[in-house]
């Protein structure tokens, strides 16, 4: 029975989230050369075609999806087994991790019971905020992890997840095309408001501030209201809510990328831990 390669199967799982070599060597602290060995390793190991190439991105053929789960579970399970085994009994190690509001209120609790369960002996403390103030916390050493939009390239950083940025309104909200599109929208800095405002002037669409504010709790409230639109992750879309696009006069909107760094001085085995664990879940 052939045994399978822990470091090819990272890669592995590393390439179906990034669907690109190039992304996935990055991921992997590998040459885009290595990356492409590993596979043709792994392929040969399984005697199966697992990627096939679609324009500028690599697809899973079926034998690669089917691959997949088993990967990450096993990897999942190498890695709860090698935790388990460092932790001392009775030692707490305390995370500090910051996540702006966006992942937060979506993605992050389910992550976040994953990361308890593998890691009993860490101890989470977990900050929001917006993406620019998680930056300076880490910076400051306030913080340990930081899930984010902001791209930095000098840190310790790896890609969650890149999501569709979409235009969410009320489920009744009545567009009026000949008027400014009222928006709903953070204080700068706000990458979405960016988004937003770059968009319609670039397409020529008069606007108008409608809603401004600093919670993205209120920013909710507004929308469900039918005090205008805005610019938002469609994680954020709710049965009481709609997507809006050309179609109703809206141009499209870039997609944003969530990424989570890891403070480069100073960390604990346990944040190193909590790091990697995250590479092992899909987003």
């Amino acid at each position: 029975m052939r045994n399978l390669d822990l470091d090819l199967l990272r890669t592995f799982i590393a390439i179906a989230d990034e669907r690109s070599f190039v992304a996935a060597a990055e991921r992997v602290h590998r040459t885009q050369s290595a990356v492409s060995q590993q596979m043709q390793r792994l392929e040969s190991l399984v005697d199966k075609t697992l990627l096939i190439k679609s324009g500028r991105t690599k697809c899973l053929t079926e034998d690669g999806l089917r691959l997949l789960d088993y990967a990450r579970r096993i990897v999942a399970l190498n890695d709860e087994a090698n935790i388990a085994l460092a932790a001392a009994p009775g030692q707490v190690d305390v995370v500090r991790l910051g996540a702006n509001h966006d992942m937060a209120d979506t993605v992050l609790p389910n992550t976040l019971q994953r990361i308890a369960k593998n890691h009993p002996n860490v101890l989470l403390e977990i900050r929001t905020g917006r993406s620019p103030f998680l930056m300076e916390e880490m910076a400051k050493g306030e913080l340990d992890l930081a899930i984010t939009t902001r791209l930095d390239p000098n840190r310790p950083r790896m890609t969650l997840r890149t999501s569709p940025t979409v235009w969410l309104c009320a489920a009744d909200f009545a567009e009026e095309r000949n008027r400014p599109a009222p928006l709903i929208v953070s204080n700068e800095p706000s990458l979405f408001r960016a988004i937003a405002i770059e968009a319609l002037d670039a397409a020529h669409i008069p606007w108008r501030i409608a809603y401004l504010t600093l919670n993205l709790g209120a920013i909710r409230a507004a929308v469900r209201a039918g005090l205008g639109v805005t610019a938002r992750n469609i994680e954020m879309l709710t049965p009481d809510l709609r997507v809006i696009g050309e179609r109703e006069g809206m141009p499209p909107l870039r997609p944003v990328t969530f990424y989570l760094y890891m403070r480069d001085e100073g960390v604990s085995e346990a944040v190193k831990r909590v790091f990697e664990t995250f590479r092992t879940m899909a987003f």
